[in-house]
């Protein structure tokens, strides 16, 4: 039995090393680390090489801008003609003064559980707190004396003042430079988040000329982050067969560019938790990404863009550059669409499933399932602890008996440790053979802890990186399943007009949860060793702490998967005949606290049976 406490101590001491490593420092350092990074960045100065005016060229010859709000959002919005950008899913506007789409909000999401609360601002223009947009052009070979459009292009809009982008109806611009060049932009978009923007060049002149398709998307300001190891937030890309790039805000400050190369596939981009923009050039022609920072004055702009490869526009040419834009919510089923429709190079990795993809994919779509036949993702959580605890019955099933036979022989265990106290490798022995004569597994006991982590983790990755789960709602007082508990002990729920910090936000599915593991712990005896006793006595309270700023949907399961381990292991021991005394040892524990007292079979050194197994072993 000693030998199986400490198994389980290690695994539980080891899951408490990594959550607390997360919770108590990595998470915290590498928040701090970004809020010095970006004082510093703001304080210091950068080399005017590094800090390009608006327009001219960045590192990879696309154009960059960067600086300083100039206003509200509002105010800058208003301060160029627009065209309505109006779908099921985004309203916004694009900008006709470089025909940027820098304006779109998403329809279906907002900013608290609150039905009032503003909806989400995806893209702000550039001038406004915050700016974040997308640009598309074209540009020419250093030293041509080329015009071409820019940021401060005034488009023209056919359809004049009622031009409207609507998913049935496309937005196209024109301009001409008046140098025998013509340009032609047309908007597409769907019933989601994808665009599609062709740009179109016809060479009306005498002269030859060579252009490079361009787009980009530009953030300007470091966004705030998560500041979690297991969630990236960043620049991320896609290119041929190399995978996932992930490239994080401090990395590309610290490298200034990063040019992956020139690729045939992919797409590349910039993702928030559950929000992200990506372009994604057209599949089988060349193009060449680039991930590039700029620093203007102390203000930080952010940017991934895409180079075509030239093309040459004889007297009477045109050429046509079709690139997509994804721009909004990180919708598992709209991504995963996009993929298999658009054959779209992993396009599904734009969720960041982690490395166990192999298991948190799985458990969204088991999770979605339920969610589909009941209407409510806590229920449908409910119903997935219920489901794995049915498919690995038989496993679970071998362990608890394994268990009670261990119960049942820890009088004889405690009368061995007690004859051979002063020869440790007698006792093994004489323990070895006791095991092997019963056909007992020692560390069967481990079983149903290894297979809750992993379902644990996953369950954890799904709820705390799918948008699904953002603001879903359960019962009561939790209306964000994907959020800690709101309440707490230490303000009485409420009753007292007062915010604890966030260490003491202990609500009531924490303390549930806690009680659950308690209560399922205590239906095994207390351990001999008083170390072991105390470090099993003090591990739900340290749980119910640690796990008070999980996600509720977490902590539902967790206390969910406590009851069902309670009910299952309490039968099964009632069916190996052993007497079930959990009550007994949850009021021995609370007695021993207020005596003093030591666990049976350890006082004074004097080691007698425990009354634990009161049944023979068969």
């Amino acid at each position: 039995m000693t030998e199986n406490k400490n198994v389980l101590i290690a695994i539980a001491l080891s899951f408490l090393v990594i959550v607390g490593w997360q919770f108590f420092y990595a998470g915290p350092k590498e928040e701090a680390a970004r809020k010095a990074a970006q004082i510093e960045a703001s304080q210091k100065p950068k080399e005017a090489s590094t800090a390009p005016t608006p327009g001219a060229r960045g590192a990879s010859g696309v154009p960059s801008e960067g600086g300083a709000a100039t206003g509200s959002r509002e105010a800058v919005l208003a301060s160029s003609p627009r065209a309505v950008i109006d779908t099921p899913a985004i309203i916004g506007s694009v900008n006709l003064k470089g025909a940027r789409l820098d304006d779109i909000r998403l329809k279906g999401y907002r900013e608290t559980v609150s039905p009032t609360s503003p909806l989400i601002t995806l893209f702000s223009p550039s001038g406004a707190p915050d700016a974040y947009y997308a640009e598309f052009g074209f540009v020419g070979d250093a030293g041509a004396r080329l015009a071409l459009p820019g940021p401060d292009t005034l488009w023209t809009a056919e359809g004049g003042e009622g031009a409207k982008l609507t998913p049935a109806t496309p937005l196209v611009l024109t301009w001409d430079n008046g140098a025998g060049l013509t340009f032609r932009r047309t908007f597409t978009v769907d019933d989601h988040y994808m665009f599609k923007v062709v740009q179109s060049v016809t060479n009306s002149g005498k002269d030859p000329a060579v252009l490079y398709g361009y787009s980009l998307i530009s953030r300007h300001g470091l966004p705030p982050t998560s500041g979690y190891y297991i969630l990236h937030e960043g620049l991320l890309g896609v290119f041929g067969d190399e995978g996932l790039k992930e490239v994080k805000y401090k990395t590309l400050e610290e490298d200034g560019a990063i040019r992956p190369g020139t690729f045939k596939s992919g797409w590349l981009g910039i993702t928030d938790k559950y929000w992200a923009a990506t372009l994604i050039p057209q599949d089988g022609k060349p193009f060449q990404p680039s991930f590039n920072y700029f620093n203007k004055d102390g203000h930080q702009s952010f940017q991934a863009d895409v180079l075509g490869d030239a093309i040459s526009l004889a007297p009477g040419a045109s050429a046509d550059v079709e690139t997509r834009l994804f721009a909004g919510a990180k919708v598992v089923s709209v991504i995963d669409n996009y993929q298999d429709t658009l054959k779209l190079n992993r396009f599904d990795l734009l969720i960041d499933w982690g490395w166990f993809y192999f298991l948190t994919k799985p458990m969204f779509f088991v999770i979605d399932f339920f969610y589909k036949l009941v209407g409510n993702f806590g229920v449908a959580i409910l119903l997935v602890t219920v489901s794995v605890k049915l498919i690995f019955f038989p496993l679970a099933n071998k362990s608890y008996v394994s268990m009670s036979k261990m119960k049942l022989i820890q009088p004889e265990l405690t009368a061995m440790r007690e004859r051979y106290k002063d020869d440790r490798v007698k006792q093994q022995q004489a323990m070895m053979e006791l095991y092997k004569k019963e056909k007992i597994n020692p560390l069967a006991g481990c079983l149903p802890i290894a297979i809750q982590i992993p379902v644990f983790f996953s369950l954890y990755k799904v709820l705390f990186i799918t948008i699904e789960m953002r603001h879903a709602p359960f019962f009561g007082w939790i209306h964000d399943l994907a959020a800690p508990d709101p309440t707490t002990i230490f303000n009485l729920f409420g009753l007292i007009p007062w915010t604890p910090p966030h260490f003491l936000m202990i609500g009531v599915w924490p303390i549930i949860m806690g009680i659950t593991m308690f209560l399922q712990m205590k239906l095994n005896p207390t351990p001999p060793d008083p170390a072991q006793a105390m470090v099993f006595n003090w591990m739900p309270v340290i749980f119910t702490f640690m796990l008070g700023g999980f996600p509720a949907g977490l902590v539902i399961y967790w206390a969910w998967n406590n009851t069902l381990s309670v009910a299952q292991q309490s039968f099964i021991m009632h069916r190996q005949g052993v007497k079930v005394e959990l009550w007994g040892n949850v009021l021995g524990t609370f007695q021993r606290k207020a005596k003093g007292d030591q666990p049976a079979g350890t006082a004074s050194g004097k080691g007698t049976p425990g009354k634990s197994g009161s049944a023979k072993p068969k």
